[in-house]
This record gives structure tokens, C-alpha cells and sequence, in this order.
């Protein structure tokens, strides 16, 4: 009872503070400070807002029913009641939609989930970046954890953790100038990569528009001191579009790699809103179109991703257009709303459509067709190269 009655004249006491007219303080002629209890014409945008908070017809009931005392503060007289402000709910991020069944990943466990510690912990210790963990990928798991009739692939990612650019689907860090490139990277990349013993590696990197080659150079030496340590892995590079700057693409074309990626990400009507400004999808096949001009022998390669919005028929014209211009491979996998600042799924894509996107594809004549919800562009890209092309095409690199 005691805590009861303390309680309410607690409330009481609050509700009386709310009545007292505000005050200022103001200088007076002889520089003393003096203090008013009525009313000024300059009084502050809280003392309005309280003022008129006073003058409603608010109870101790709708007090304790506002959980935040911040909304006390944010009423707009001219649009809404005090009362009405207040009971008023704070403003939500993006809301994330549950994943259905078919999104859902099952934890690696017995001879994958070994593979799987095995090399996190070597990646670990080598101290690379990958893309699989920065990018927040469902497929790691699988990746990471191979299988008997599986080669276990890591995604590389090189220059950074920071981008310059800001997709609406990409989680990875962004910035305008992010941390100078490291020189002694390319070296201790391909030395890592020795040691860790793979079969196939995927090197990727951030945007870096901040260079002027957009870290081509870079990344060219890189791939090199891999194929010089271990001639024989495999090496695929998912590449930028180095601002549309071919030069670089002829130059990453002629490195060594086996297979030249490029993300087209989504259809052309969709690009501006998905991608960077700096992005764009004549931009994206103009890569694509020169690295295999520049090197036939390259397997070249394109992701796209559904569930923006795009239709059928946008689906299907950017798969002709990617064939037109000689793009061997294409993956494509369900966006999934990464945090809730980036942009919403407007369609869970059904696991029918991309078996249907699959067989599409494969009409066209693409080499490879990797198509499914949880499918995205590095997805088991060991796999699929060394069963699906190498041992038909057998391509060599050529190194400059």
C-alpha cells in the first residue's frame, strides 16, 4: 500500500509539472540575470509543444500507455492532437519478411561441417577477407564444407573490406575514401592460398573508383603470384567494371585466370534502382563482351538475381542479350534483404520458376545454368567448373 500511494503521488507531482508555466531567463539592464514565470515571445520549440500538451485533455492513463517519453516532445499542432502525437508510434526501419521453407539453410554437421571449421580456421589464420562472410552468404555452409563429389570453394575478397560504392542489396562496407591499398597483398594473398592448399579459388574485390586504374594493376599481380605458386589451381575472378575503362579489362583478361565473372545483377529496367549510379548494364556487357574478345580462351560469366520486381520477359531478354555477346555461364538466386536498411524483397521467386529460368538458359546454349532460390554467383563455382567444362573444353590460361 505504502509503495501504492508513493507511486501515485509521484504521478501526481509529474502531472503538476506539466502545469507550470514556463519560464526564462533573461538579462536585465545591470547584467543580473532575472527570471520569469509568464510567458515570453521567444519561448523554445519544446516549451510550445509542452504548452500545448498542458491545454489537451491528457490523463495519467495516456502518460503510462506512451512508452516513450521522446513522443511528449514531437507534437504537430497543425496536423494532430496532442493526444494523438502522443499515443503516435516511432517510425520503423524496413520491415523484414519471415524467409519461407525453401530459403531456410540446414547447419553443416559431420564430414561437411570438419571441411567447413577446417577451413575457417585456416582462413583464419592466413588473415584473408572473404566475401562469403562479408556479404553475409547462406550458402557458406555448403561452400565451405565441400563433400565427397564437391570441391570446397572460398570467395577471395582483395583491397579492402570498404567499397565506394553503395548497392541497395550489398551489405559490404562503403565508403568514399576508404584505407590506401596494401602493396604487400598481392604477396601475401598467393602465399595464403599456397598454404591453404584449394583447388579452386574465386577472388573478388570491392569497388575502388578512389584509383585511378580502379586497383586493375592490383589486382593483376595478385592473380599472377597465385598462378606462380600454384600452377595448378584454379582461378576464377569476379571482377568490377573498373568504371568502363576496357584497357583494364583487357589487362585482367590476359592475367592467368580460368574464368572471367561480372555481375549484371538484375534486368536493365531495375539497374539504377538496385545498382550504384556509376553502375550500369550496357557498362556490365561491354566487360563482359571485351574480356572474351581479348581472351576467347576465358570462361566468361554473369549473375542475376530475381525478386526485385522484374518480370518474365525482362528475365528472358537479358539472358539472350548475355548470350549475344559470348557469356559461357549465369547464375541466378533469390535477393534476400540483407539488414534492414537495404532494400525489401518484393517477390520470394518459387523454387519452380528457377528450375524453369534453368532449363531456359540451357535453350539459349549457355555452358552452365546454376538456377535456384539459395543459388548466388560463386555458389559451388568449383564444382560446376571442373565438372561441366573442364573436362569437356579443357581450357589453358595465358599469361602475360
Amino acid at each position: 500500500k505504502r509503495h501504492a500511494g508513493n507511486t501515485i503521488q509521484h504521478s501526481k507531482m509529474m502531472i503538476q509539472l506539466c502545469r507550470i508555466k514556463p519560464f526564462s531567463i533573461n538579462p536585465s539592464k545591470n547584467g543580473m540575470r532575472r527570471f520569469s514565470t509568464h510567458s515570453e515571445p521567444n519561448l523554445t520549440k519544446i516549451d510550445k509543444k509542452l504548452e500545448h500538451i498542458r491545454k489537451s485533455e491528457l490523463t495519467l492513463d495516456d502518460f503510462i500507455s506512451a512508452n516513450r517519453t521522446e513522443s511528449l516532445i514531437s507534437v504537430n499542432s497543425d496536423t494532430l492532437s496532442a493526444k494523438e502525437e502522443l499515443l503516435k508510434p516511432k517510425k520503423k526501419l524496413l520491415k523484414r519478411e519471415r524467409l519461407p521453407e525453401w530459403m531456410k539453410m540446414e547447419v553443416p554437421k559431420g564430414n561437411q561441417l570438419e571441411h567447413y571449421t577446417e577451413i575457417k580456421q585456416s582462413l583464419r589464420k592466413s588473415g584473408l577477407h572473404t566475401v562469403c562472410e562479408e556479404a553475409k552468404c547462406p550458402n557458406i555452409g555448403e561452400c565451405w564444407g565441400g563433400g565427397e563429389d564437391r570441391v570446397a570453394t572460398a570467395t577471395i575478397m582483395i583491397m579492402g573490406d570498404t567499397c565506394t560504392r553503395g548497392c541497395r542489396f550489398c551489405s559490404v562496407k562503403t565508403s568514399r575514401a576508404p584505407p590506401p591499398l596494401d602493396e604487400n597483398e598481392p604477396e601475401n594473398t598467393a602465399n595464403a592460398i599456397a598454404k591453404w592448399g584449394g583447388d579452386y579459388i574465386v577472388i573478388t574485390t570491392v569497388d575502388r573508383d578512389d584509383i585511378l586504374d580502379s586497383g586493375a594493376s592490383h589486382f593483376f599481380k595478385t592473380v599472377q603470384l597465385i598462378k606462380e605458386k600454384n600452377p595448378e589451381i584454379l582461378v576464377e575472378c569476379l571482377t568490377g567494371d573498373f568504371k568502363g575503362d576496357l584497357k583494364q579489362v583487357e589487362l585482367m583478361a590476359n592475367s592467368g585466370m580460368e574464368v572471367f565473372a561480372h555481375n549484371v545483377e538484375t534486368v536493365e529496367r531495375l539497374q539504377k534502382t538496385v545498382r550504384d549510379r556509376r553502375a550500369g548494364y550496357n557498362q556490365s556487357l561491354s566487360v563482359l563482351k571485351h574480356a572474351k574478345e581479348k581472351n576467347p580462351k576465358l570462361i566468361t560469366k554473369t549473375s542475376i538475381m530475381l525478386g526485385f520486381g522484374e518480370t518474365d520477359d525482362e528475365v528472358r531478354k537479358t539472358l539472350q542479350d548475355l548470350r549475344e555477346i559470348g557469356v559461357d555461364c549465369v547464375t541466378l538466386g533469390q535477393y534476400s534483404q540483407p539488414t534492414r536498411k537495404h532494400m525489401k524483397v518484393e517477390e520470394w521467386v518459387p523454387p519452380s520458376k528457377f528450375t524453369y529460368w534453368k532449363e531456359e538458359g540451357e535453350k539459349m546454349g549457355f555452358k552452365y545454368v546454376a538456377s535456384g532460390p539459395l543459388v548466388r554467383s560463386s555458389y559451388r563455382a568449383g564444382e560446376f567448373y571442373i565438372k561441366n567444362i573442364l573436362k569437356s573444353q579443357n581450357p589453358t590460361p595465358s599469361i602475360v
